[in-house]
């Protein structure tokens, strides 16, 4: 995808998050570019103007309460990309919904593939390269003992070009959940 092109992202502060970052830097440090995250709409270029994808965010946020979801086991997307990621484990169909809510007017996009919750540990050259990451990252993760719950209270809308992001607008999540 050429251009500058916009996402909705769920930054991960968290203890998991924390774990996912010091992991990258560890094994793969070129990828340490971007603050740990769940996409939820991945990068595509505006059907509108920035203010009215921003807008139709924000409505949106308006309307969906916070909620939690759980991290699952280390995978990764070879062969079709050297990609490996934490799986989103319980709370996926959130994710899910909060996508399908969002792709829509401005910021409607046919994505190449089907979405899948996920947080990236890391994108390598190499499909021999992510194979040796994964290994080392599922051994790393399954030792891990701490919490692997992450809250979802906020979307951050970016944009940017190649591997250069900048954040533009943090939303909070502001509906009323189900008691």
């Amino acid at each position: 995808m050429l251009g500058l092109v916009y996402a909705a992202v769920a930054y991960v502060r968290s203890p998991v998050g924390i774990f996912v970052e010091e992991l990258r830097r560890e094994l793969h440090a070129a990828h340490t570019h971007a603050d740990a995250h769940l996409t939820v709409l991945p990068p595509r270029p505006l059907r509108g103007t920035e203010l009215q994808a921003l807008g139709m965010l924000r409505e949106v946020c308006q309307t969906v309460a916070p909620f939690e979801i759980t991290m699952g086991d280390v995978e990764s997307f070879v062969p079709i990309t050297p990609t490996v990621f934490l799986r989103v484990a319980s709370g996926a169909y959130r994710m899910r919904e909060l996508h399908d809510l969002l792709n829509q007017g401005a910021l409607a996009y046919e994505e190449p593939w089907p979405y899948m919750p996920h947080l990236t540990i890391v994108k390598t050259d190499t499909v021999e390269e992510a194979l040796k990451v994964e290994a080392i990252a599922r051994q790393r993760w399954q030792a891990n003992f701490g919490t692997r719950a992450v809250r979802i209270d906020s979307l951050t809308f970016v944009k940017g070009i190649g591997e250069r992001w900048l954040d533009l607008e943090a939303v909070p999540l502001r509906g009323v959940g189900v008691r």
